[in-house]
């Protein structure tokens, strides 16, 4: 009966790991890239291992009249493979080529000649092969993945069956010891295909970035280069059955980027223009420890516009234009993001100088929230609206140099890009890094928008600093370490707590931009001035 009862107990668990590991590795499978996030073009090899055997020629089966039509040009010799582009669900034949020597007849026993399919799947790396005895083999990365897994599953169970045939008594104790060796044997080949993995996804985004940097000048200065081809396009109809086209460039779970067509229209830009001129001043970036700065990495000039929310319904241009930002948002993120506590629209405006200008107005490549990979921090940004009120004569386009898109807007435009997943709330991973090329001739001036999630009335967008961290939080904590240190020097002069508070309370990090030391001007949130 214990016997019995050790023997369900391992394969029961043994059924899981099974299951565990199969999901594991077809998630890892499917890392680099997301069949559901890009077009449906696939590339696939057909190889013919047939020896000596045969010559294959190889048809696309037209979908609606079934009729095939040749794509290898020439035939596939013994040992040779063939390429070619084509998309999910499309269907291909495999033919047998008779032989001029048999009269028309194939080499095979019964002379006739022989024909397999195969369908374009999903996934990457399609492989069908065909073996001596014409036989189909295909294989995607998926399909590799699972047997990746069953032939490491096979091996750990071997070794665990050769240890149960050993055992004399067969007792409990014995029984879980080689159950612990089964988990074992599966952890240690899980982690190294897991390693494998991550050490390939490194490397590939290391490229891939180095890649970016170099293009991102390229991009800059060819000015006539249009803009990155489309994924796909697709219509928006607004309230009052308004239609805008929409572009998107770009659509990853947690990036999205879209082109927007005649999103703006010129009563809003020159109320935000109006709005503006009172109050433009030099553009700031923040600061890695919750604040702000100048920089020449951001040179244009910027002010701060309120929307008037309660003239909304008497049509006011630039509430109309900020409800449409919103509703635009929600239609393609569905998180239900309203209006209260949001930051103000930006009005921001570059200038051209000549193409000698050794320091053009431009905006160096930065992502406008976290862009880690990391989860959300609740109040922070999440995407970006910007609209385009007038273009430069020349340079002024927008990159997102990681995901390899260029938009050279037109005027009435926008771009909007997002920065989260709105299902698991994970931040994008770089993809939405972007830049404003330098515009050396005309002007550029647009309308920015950033879009939070987390903020109402009660927690508007600047009780943050450019962390995402609450400034209450904060007052909070340093509130704490004031308190220590009043116990610790008891009735010393006000100058010697404060030479105490340097010493034991300053906690400062380069690498994660916090700062919690007693410094009013890192604490003191710069309003509507801060920007990132």
């Amino acid at each position: 009966m214990r016997n019995s009862r050790s023997n369900s107990i391992t394969i029961r668990c043994w059924s899981m790991l099974v299951l565990l590991f199969s999901i594991i590795l077809l998630l890892e499978s499917s890392t680099f890239t997301s069949a559901a996030t890009r077009d449906s073009k696939r590339p696939i090899q057909i190889i013919n291992d047939g020896g000596n055997t045969f010559v294959v020629e190889v048809y696309w089966v037209n979908p609606q009249t079934k009729e095939e039509v040749r794509m290898s040009d020439p035939h596939v010799l013994p040992g040779t493979e063939f390429k070619l582009e084509s998309y999910v669900g499309h269907e291909f034949s495999v033919r047998e080529k008779p032989s001029l020597q048999d009269n028309g007849a194939c080499k095979n026993a019964d002379k006739v000649c022989r024909h397999v399919f195969f369908t374009v799947s999903e996934n990457d790396d399609q492989i069908a092969r065909l073996s001596a005895d014409f036989e189909l083999i295909f294989e995607d990365n998926k399909i590799k993945a699972r047997q990746q897994a069953t032939d490491l599953l096979q091996e750990c169970r071997s070794k665990a069956d050769a240890k149960m045939k050993q055992l004399a008594s067969n007792t409990t104790a014995e029984t879980d010891a080689i159950l612990k060796d089964l988990v074992a044997c599966v952890q240690t080949g899980v982690a190294s295909k897991l390693e494998e993995v991550h050490e390939e996804m490194a490397f590939q985004s290391s490229v891939r970035t180095n890649i970016a940097a170099t293009l991102e000048n390229y991009t800059c200065a060819d000015d006539s280069l249009d803009s990155t081809p489309d994924l796909s396009t697709t219509q928006w109809i607004h309230k009052g059955g308004n239609r805008h086209t929409v572009h998107v460039k770009h659509d990853r779970p947690s990036s999205k980027i879209h082109v927007i067509e005649n999103f703006i229209d010129e009563e809003e830009c020159i109320a935000m223009e109006l709005e503006a001129q009172a109050s433009l001043h030099r553009a700031t970036v923040a600061d890695g420890k919750g604040g702000s700065r100048l920089s020449e990495n951001r040179k244009a000039m910027q002010a701060g516009i309120k929307v008037p929310w309660d003239q909304e319904e008497a049509g006011h241009a630039i509430a109309r234009l900020s409800r449409r930002v919103y509703d635009y948002a929600n239609a393609v993120l569905h998180l239900g993001i309203e209006e209260h506590g949001q930051e103000d629209l930006m009005s921001i405006q570059y200038e051209g100088r000549g193409v000698g200008d050794a320091e053009p107005d431009r905006y160096t490549p930065h992502c406008d929230g976290d862009c880690t990979g990391l989860p959300h921090k609740s109040g922070s940004r999440m995407a970006t609206m910007v609209m385009y009120c007038t273009v430069a004569d020349r340079g002024g386009h927008t990159n997102f140099r990681n995901a390899g898109v260029h938009v050279k807007p037109q005027v009435g435009d926008a771009i909007f890009f997002s920065y989260i997943n709105p299902e698991s709330l994970i931040m994008d991973y770089g993809f939405t890094e972007h830049s404003g090329c330098p515009v050396y001739e005309g002007h550029k001036k647009i309308v920015t928008q950033w879009i939070r999630l987390g903020v109402d009335l009660e927690n508007p967008w600047d009780s943050f600093n450019t962390l995402g961290i609450k400034l209450s939080e904060i007052e909070k904590l340093e509130s704490g370490l004031l308190e220590d240190v009043e116990e610790d020097v008891g009735n010393d002069s006000l100058d010697n707590m404060d030479a105490a508070l340097d010493d034991d309370a300053e906690l400062e990090s380069d690498d994660d931009g916090l700062n919690l030391g007693i410094d009013e001007d890192n604490i003191a949130f710069a309003g509507g001035e801060t920007l990132s």
